[in-house]
């Protein structure tokens, strides 16, 4: 259930470090965590616009922490599958290591969600950050640092209050966006042109004039 009681302005910001050397580690050892800020949601069945209201945040930050489930591909392999109704998430970049105290603790995933299919899906602007946890973290229990991942989930260049909550791409705006440049460049083009014009018309009066004064003398 969601945290009572969270004063006004609160906002949740937490470090790399903050949340796999604490809210990670405690969660996957089954410990309390002093504020109950973050829930715990199977991400892979649910599409990235629907998240914000699974958040225990105020509706108006413009990201959203979760525990999720390491769900695997195969049962036998340790792939996750990160497939949703109307897309998944795919990785970019390299897996960055999360350190502390000069020894690293964690791992920090980058992936981007792409509605549609693979290899067909479209890019959109949603992004995550997953964390998990290093195995020489967890006490030496086998299988503990598997169980869950830690996902910040948000939307890239998008006013805080303005996410698309019906999942559309930006293509159609990625299209608005060439067709105005395909504009200032006709734009471009018929100024130039209008400048040659005017700088024709100057040459037709030069030579002119120098006609007729050859024709004087």
């Amino acid at each position: 259930m969601a945290p009572v009681g969270l004063p006004p302005g609160f906002r949740f910001h937490p470090t790399d470090e903050e949340l796999v050397n604490y809210y990670l580690k405690r969660k996957v050892h089954g410990l309390s965590i002093e504020l109950d800020i973050i829930p715990e949601v199977d991400l892979y069945k649910c599409e990235p616009w629907e998240l914000a209201e699974k958040s225990f945040l105020p509706s108006r930050d413009p990201e959203w922490y979760f525990f999720g489930p390491r769900d695997r591909k195969y049962p036998n392999g340790c792939r996750t599958n990160r497939a949703t109704r109307a897309g998944y998430w795919k990785s970019t970049g390299k897996d960055r290591s999360i350190n502390y105290q000069k020894r690293p603790i964690g791992m920090k995933k980058t992936l981007v969600f792409y509605q549609g299919r693979a290899p067909q899906g479209i890019r959109s602007n949603w992004v995550m950050h997953e964390y998990r946890i290093e195995e020489s973290e967890c006490n030496n229990t086998m299988g503990v640092q598997d169980s869950y991942a830690l996902c910040r989930v948000f939307k890239k260049n998008v006013p805080v209050g303005e996410f698309d909550k019906q999942g559309e791409c930006n293509s159609s705006q990625a299209k608005g966006n060439q067709e105005q440049a395909a504009d200032f460049e006709d734009a471009g083009e018929s100024s130039g042109a209008n400048e040659n014009d005017k700088d024709n018309s100057w040459m037709q009066f030069i030579v002119e004039d120098l006609w007729c004064s050859n024709k004087t003398k």
